[in-house]
């Protein structure tokens, strides 16, 4: 099991090197490589400084940081699991986290984007499909939860 906790500034570096490995070796068997060098391009070090003062982030930390995630309100954003631990439950960690967080604030449901690498990740935790939509990134499928 994994730590959840906010995500400080301090943390920036580490995260964005999470997103940028996972986009390399996870996403770039879905997507052409000017996709993955567009979302690398888009999350850098200053670009998850500044999403950290949008929403709500958090970092999975299990002997350093091993996943992100964030939340507005009960949409949920920049999910990422470092590849050399994906499988173990920490994205489910994570997800299950924020969606407690969602509930104790009054939302019924949550609500994703998820690129075609994730899509059956959400779909294994009870996220069902809603629509899909072409993107800067590519292909984004539309998913919802309904929350306790």
């Amino acid at each position: 099991m994994a730590t959840i906790r906010r995500l400080q500034d301090v943390d920036a570096p580490a995260v964005a090197g999470i997103i940028e490995r996972c986009l390399r070796e996870v996403n770039s068997r879905d997507y052409p490589i000017e996709i993955i060098e567009r979302m690398c391009g888009h999350f850098t070090e200053h670009r998850v400084r500044e999403l950290a003062t949008q929403r709500e982030m958090y970092v999975a930390e299990a002997d350093g940081i091993v996943g992100t995630v964030s939340r507005d309100g009960n949409k949920v954003y920049t999910m990422f699991v470092h590849p050399s631990v994906a499988g173990r439950g920490i994205g489910r960690q994570l997800m299950r986290h924020i969606e407690a967080l969602a509930a104790a604030d009054g939302h019924d449901h949550m609500e994703t984007g998820a690129s075609i690498s994730a899509h059956d990740f959400y779909r294994r935790l009870g996220y069902v499909d809603v629509r899909s939509t072409d993107t800067d990134f590519g292909l984004n499928f539309i998913l919802r939860r309904s929350l306790p």
